[in-house]
């Protein structure tokens, strides 16, 4: 049996199970008969699928089929990594229309903003600063970026440095970009995360960019987390996969803040 991650640490499986972790964490719950009969496969095809994401915790076993696991606080990393990586996909290369040659930018932890990056390893000379080793390991395929990353210790899991040094790293500099994303938003406009050293890293890089770029899928808008840290109008732009809900869009009347939505960009 092959080893599921990859050298940078990063979730390795077939894009069926993808599908299937995706779906699941959407549904709350699929049998393995309809999965067979979804994806036009053995029930023990399936089964094989479904046990490999358990082993890897993505999913787990209940009674007739899968679920996902009941998460102490956020999602474990490896799952955020494949839950709608096809709009994540689409918000990174909207994004890295937006982002110019020889720009500084600082990125933030989080599965969107590593998608980002790897979006961007096509651009030519950017300055890179992340408390995000995933993001590091991207920009340093392309040899012309130059990558500076924070120092601290490291949470295991989700490969980031957070704490005072982060915060202290992102204030040293002044870049043209600052990309970063959130836990979720709340109705009133307010920004969620589930750790304060998680706001306090992402208000720094804020505080500290010329333009600053939000990006979010759709499933951010609504949903909960128990630390709050700055607002939707407070940045430049948002990059999003759908259409804003037009109760989120209220808190945006009479600010700045451009929204670029990847499925209206998409169909032009």
């Amino acid at each position: 049996m092959s080893d599921p991650k990859n050298m940078l640490g990063q979730i390795d499986i077939s894009k069926r199970q993808a599908e299937i972790a995706d779906l699941v964490q959407k549904a709350g719950f699929a049998s393995v008969e309809e999965l067979a009969e979804r994806f036009d496969v053995t029930t023990q095809t399936i089964r094989r699928d479904v046990n490999g994401l358990c082993e890897l915790g993505i999913l787990r076993r209940t009674h007739g089929g899968v679920e996902p696991p009941a998460p102490a606080s956020n999602i474990h990393y490896s799952t955020r990594q494949i839950l709608n990586l096809a709009e994540k996909q689409q918000i990174a290369n909207l994004v890295a229309g937006h982002v110019e040659n020889n720009q500084s930018v600082a990125f933030s932890i989080g599965t969107t903003p590593e998608i980002v990056m790897q979006a961007l390893t096509g651009h030519d000379k950017l300055a890179v600063f992340t408390n995000n080793l995933n993001v590091a390991f991207s920009a340093s395929t392309n040899p012309s970026f130059q990558v500076t990353i924070a120092g601290g210790r490291l949470r295991h899991g989700d490969r980031d440095v957070l704490g005072s040094a982060a915060q202290a790293f992102f204030a040293n500099y002044k870049v043209d970009v600052g990309i970063f994303g959130v836990a979720g938003v709340d109705e009133d406009g307010t920004l969620l995360d589930f750790h304060e050293d998680e706001v306090a890293a992402r208000q720094s890089i804020l505080a500290n960019c010329r333009k600053s770029y939000l990006v979010l899928d759709h499933s951010k808008f609504g949903r909960s987390a128990h630390v709050r840290g700055g607002r939707l109008e407070e940045v430049d732009a948002i990059f999003t996969d759908r259409p804003v809900p037009a109760s989120f869009l209220e808190n945006l009347k009479g600010s700045k803040t451009e929204v670029f939505v990847a499925e209206q960009e998409g169909r032009g």
